[in-house]
């Protein structure tokens, strides 16, 4: 895609449907030939998340240390073990440290205000492109609680020290060109920001959102009897990486080079840069319609790690069991390939701008999935997974079946 700046709403709608999406030239941009966006971030650092015991322990250190006039006298903190956990709305907690959004409650009679934040360093290398996955990315969060509306977004930028001049103000702008132009089709708009200097570049935001309670999804109603939908393919971190491998005709392509041919790499790629631009927005509209118990966003702990947070938080002894993994096509048998590095099979790859695990009543499953498709076209997916059980709030990953997704 030469120049995705300038292209219309109706002419993304083209490229993202009906044709492949042509790799990022430089050269039209006037710049070197061997640009790339993803020279200016690591996917390999980019998947390391804090792990979740850690990042538990210390949110166990953060507890509020009151202090009061009382003689003189300091009041010691409840032990965060002893807090009692008070419901904001109905399956929320404050101690929601599994998701990236907060809600205040109430905000004034029935409303609350609801705001997420996430950023992400360069995934592709086209500027415009990898702006609206950042967009899509945000919003990911808001729509995993059945939020469809979001009031206003602001931008989190920070330029890479390690670009030219000329490099900055061709790219960045075309960066945030693509951030603004999908908070527009999601019904947003980009009010501010911040933007700072940085050895990484990044880009990412706040999404802002007022809403009456039963605008709210909780995550925590599942019961017994539900299925399990996923929204998106999973496998981009491994369709990212691998395609990097190639471009960069790095060693460890050499190990794949006699397996998979280059072009079923640059179709996964394409694949993987349509799913994340997709907003899960129609998925939190139908999540309304079709009575959802609850959901969550797959992202840097994959399917089953974030399955996990959100089997923990049900109200209703239960557990998830997994028999399905909608795979990006080939990418199941390029993670085994490679070991099982990327630990996909395991269910634990991160994601990046993941579709939403929902909790569905069974009955209501097939219209669900049916009407996505009628509603964004065939390349729009939603996939039956698995079923929640009478259980201990755990997941079950039990050889799951892959499919292959050809969007």
């Amino acid at each position: 895609m030469s120049d995705n700046s300038s292209a219309s709403d109706s002419e993304l709608e083209r490229i993202f449907h009906d044709v492949p999406i042509l790799p990022f030239d430089p050269n039209v941009h006037d710049l070197d030939a061997d640009f790339r966006l993803t020279r200016f971030g690591d996917l390999t650092e980019r998947s390391k998340k804090t792990p979740k015991e850690l990042l538990t322990k210390l949110m166990m250190n953060i507890a509020p240390r009151e202090e009061v006039e009382a003689g003189g006298e300091e009041v010691e903190p409840v032990p965060a073990s002893q807090q009692q956990q008070q419901p904001l709305v109905s399956g929320f907690d404050i101690s929601n440290h599994g998701s990236d959004v907060t809600l205040k409650n109430p905000l004034l009679n029935d409303l609350h205000l609801v705001k997420t934040t996430d950023f992400v360093y360069p995934l592709i290398d086209d500027p415009y492109l990898m702006g609206k996955i950042a967009c899509a990315n945000v919003l990911g969060d808001l729509y995993a609680k059945g939020v469809v509306a979001c009031d206003n977004m602001l931008m989190l930028l920070a330029v890479s020290t390690l670009m030219s001049e000329k490099e900055r103000d061709t790219i960045v702008p075309m960066m945030m060109r693509g951030f603004k132009d999908c908070a527009v089709k999601a019904g947003a708009h980009v009010t501010g920001g911040q933007s700072v200097v940085n050895r990484w570049c990044i880009i990412g935001g706040v999404a802002t959102s007022v809403c009456e309670n039963i605008e709210i999804i909780g995550p925590g109603n599942a019961v017994p009897g539900d299925v399990l939908l996923l929204t998106k393919p999973l496998g981009t971190h491994v369709a990212l990486n691998v395609h990097k491998w190639m471009v960069s005709e790095d060693r460890k392509w050499k190990h794949l080079k006699n397996s998979y041919a280059k072009e079923d790499i640059a179709r996964a790629h394409d694949i993987a840069v349509r799913s994340m631009c997709r907003l899960n927005r129609t998925a939190a509209q139908l999540m309304h319609k079709y009575g959802a118990h609850g959901a969550t966003v797959i992202a840097e702990y994959g399917l089953v790690g974030d399955a996990e947070a959100l089997a923990a938080r049900q109200q209703m002894e239960v557990s998830f069991s997994i028999y399905n993994m909608p795979v990006i096509e080939k990418m199941a048998s390029v993670a085994s390939s490679c070991r099982d590095v990327f630990q996909l099979m395991r269910g634990r790859a991160p994601e990046h701008s993941g579709g939403l695990l929902i909790c569905l009543p069974r009955e209501e499953a097939t219209a669900f999935c049916k009407e996505v498709i009628e509603l964004e076209g065939p390349s729009a997916r939603a996939y039956i997974i698995g079923i929640v059980e009478k259980g201990d709030r755990t997941v079950n990953l039990i050889k799951p079946r892959v499919i292959d997704a050809k969007i």
